[in-house]
């Protein structure tokens, strides 16, 4: 039987697992929690961190694996590209990978190669990112952002010099490198784009974009709390996109890989890749592109990283209106209910929700502080939408 390790067994990303077990495979796990519930599921668990290369690639030598697997965890994509690339296993260049989830790096390459990306600088010392701001390197308003963290973890914004010193500290915090990077803020056109893809043998097969929804009185406001299917623009702005991202993928020969999307448009139509990440979306994204155009991109994962052929894809438009709706709390407290509102139980298909009464929760500042995942359907574009930008009409989060 073929082995596959897989890092990260997050309740988000036991999908994975199991998808490894349907098609075969027998399943190696790491993952540093010990308490994951992944284990559960896997035929066999290392407490190992996904992020040390070195302690994964001793794992997978032991093991003998015949492919490796990052699902949905941008922290230990460049991990799984590293021992790919040590053991002669299915994967993209470890230094694309590493190119496309260092947010420093990845900055740099799109200015050397000529895209649309907004003038930034990697730090390693916040007191030089503070001088260059004081001293009118960036134009206000900027973002300030770990450039290894996952999940908008850190993530903020910069209006005035007066403001800047402590969220550059904060940013840096959840940086495992200890690097944090500054970027001028790039106004957009109409929502944010989400989305997952693919592409096989270095051609983007397949993508589906999506309108990113955010809640302004989150403590940590750039943290999506929805994606919804379709991305309500033209084909023509759905076609410039996937060429830009065509164009990056064939830059840093990437083969076959999937893909998670965080794009803006400006008010010239112009595509800033904000994030291309090499892995499945989390939040359930892959579900949510199943149910709206039936194609399974946690199996095309599973057979990439195992070398194995994937099945025909094609780029359609969704079969309705989908999204996946991020459950969240404004404030830390102990959990006492999640209140939606009975017309609004209909839309949801699947109930993705892990937290309990009782449970003890914090504010929404970062994907590992979501209370679950609602995988729903609407009728129309400008119901899916309104509720998506609206949740307060009909999901309330109750405390003790």
């Amino acid at each position: 039987m073929k082995k596959i390790l897989l890092l990260g067994g997050s309740a988000q990303q036991i999908v994975a697992i199991e998808t490894a077990k349907r098609l075969g495979y027998y399943t190696v796990l790491c993952d540093y929690l010990p308490d994951n519930p992944g284990q559960n599921y896997a035929d066999k668990f290392f407490l190992v961190s996904t992020t040390d290369k070195e302690a994964v690639l001793e794992v997978a030598q032991r093991e003998k694996i015949d492919g490796i697997l990052a699902y949905a965890s941008d922290p230990a994509a460049p991990t799984a590209a590293y021992v790919a690339e040590k053991m002669h296993l299915p994967g993209s260049p470890y230094a694309a990978v590493e190119t496309l989830c260092e947010k420093d790096k990845f900055r740099k390459f799109l200015k050397e190669h000529g895209f649309f990306t907004p003038n930034a600088k990697g730090y390693d010392n916040i007191d030089e990112a503070f001088l260059d701001l004081k001293n009118g390197a960036y134009r206000f308003p900027v973002i300030v952002k770990p450039v290894d963290s996952s999940g908008s973890k850190g993530v903020d914004r910069i209006d005035t010099i007066d403001e800047a010193y402590p969220k550059l500290k904060n940013a840096l915090q959840f940086s495992r490198n200890k690097k944090v990077i500054v970027e001028e803020f790039v106004e957009k056109l109409g929502y944010q784009i989400a989305g997952d893809g693919l592409s096989i043998d270095g051609k983007l097969a397949f993508r589906c974009f999506a309108n990113d929804h955010f809640n302004p009185n989150c403590v940590n406001p750039f943290v999506p709390i929805s994606a919804s299917f379709p991305y309500n623009m033209p084909d023509e702005i759905h076609n410039k996109i996937h060429s830009e991202i065509q164009r990056l993928i064939s830059l840093l020969d990437m083969r076959t890989s999937t893909y998670n999307f965080d794009i803006r448009i400006d008010k010239d139509c112009n595509v800033y890749l904000m994030e291309v990440a090499p892995r499945d979306g989390g939040n359930y994204i892959p579900q949510i592109i199943d149910h709206a155009v039936g194609i399974n991109l946690v199996e095309c994962s599973v057979r990439a990283a195992m070398g194995d052929s994937l099945p025909a894809v094609t780029i359609t438009s969704p079969k309705g209106f989908w999204s996946y709706y991020a459950v969240h709390s404004l404030s830390d407290g102990v959990l006492e209910k999640i209140e939606i509102a009975p017309w609004a139980q209909k839309h949801i298909v699947e109930n993705h929700i892990i937290k309990e009464p009782g449970d003890k929760i914090s504010a929404f500042t970062g994907a590992n502080t979501t209370l679950g995942i609602l995988i729903m359907q609407f009728e129309s574009m400008e119901k899916m939408l309104d509720m998506m930008d609206h949740s307060e009409k009909w999901i309330r989060v109750v405390l003790r």
